[in-house]
């Protein structure tokens, strides 16, 4: 170990312990870490994790699809593809990757690296991709799916709060519409602040009551912070609510 970094042969065995997965190819497990900005300036040593990633993309909808169907059994096919887009959005593929510790491993250029490249969200969504292709072809479909349903089970308990924070507006509204036949309306309640730097203040009311109120800067912030308000107060309701 060496200038408080932890040495890449170490983090790549710690990555395989997150993993839960020794490679029996260890070959593809440093291609898909491997950022085509190392390849740049490194020829002739080996692949970037460009083709792993193609490759891990095509694995990671259908192993999530696989796992929501029969996780999910009550929900509707276009319910399932918002779960399905927000488990599999740019920054989840990036917590991932950070709860998987792939930024300790990764392979980047020296302009990459001295810009942030290990904590960007793009380069970690792109190698967990490249990862799970990797997985995929040491080990089939089985191990990939068995690794995406440990990373996607703990948003599956909480299914309305996953959405809420993807489209906070549109699942406040189908959740009044389903369960109570109605929709909020959004109130702007102050407008302060100066013209570069306004301050919105908006309430959410739904039968007469008011359930959330938030401040942002921009109506639409509001409005989105002030909806998610308002899903906690009646999702907290729901089990002693006999509307």
């Amino acid at each position: 170990m060496a200038g408080g970094k932890i040495d890449r042969t170490t983090a790549l065995e710690s990555i395989q312990e997150a993993l839960g997965h020794r490679f029996q190819r260890p070959a593809l497990l440093d291609e898909a870490l491997t950022h085509p900005s190392w390849l740049a300036e490194n020829e002739d040593k080996g692949q970037d994790n460009q083709r792993l990633e193609f490759l891990g993309d095509a694995v990671l909808q259908l192993a999530a699809t696989v796992l929501l169907f029969e996780a999910l059994p009550g929900e509707a096919e276009g319910q399932l593809t918002k779960i399905r887009s927000a488990l599999t959005k740019e920054q989840a593929l990036a917590d991932y990757a950070l709860v998987l510790g792939l930024s300790a491993g990764l392979r980047l250029g020296r302009g990459e690296a001295r810009h942030g490249g290990a904590d960007r969200p793009s380069s970690l969504a792109d190698a967990f991709e490249a990862v799970l292709g990797g997985v995929f072809l040491d080990a089939g479909f089985t191990a990939a799916v068995a690794l995406i349903g440990r990373l996607i089970s703990p948003a599956l308990t909480d299914v309305n709060g996953l959405l809420a924070v993807e489209n906070p507006k549109g699942a406040l509204q189908e959740y009044t519409q389903e369960r109570f036949r109605g929709i909020p309306i959004y109130e702007t309640v102050s407008v302060s602040g100066p013209d570069h730097e306004p301050r919105f203040e908006v309430a959410v009311v739904f039968r007469g009551e008011e359930l959330a109120r938030a401040v942002a800067g921009s109506r639409r912030a509001a409005e989105c912070h002030a909806a998610e308000g308002a899903l906690r107060v009646l999702l907290e309701r729901e089990p002693t609510d006999g509307a």
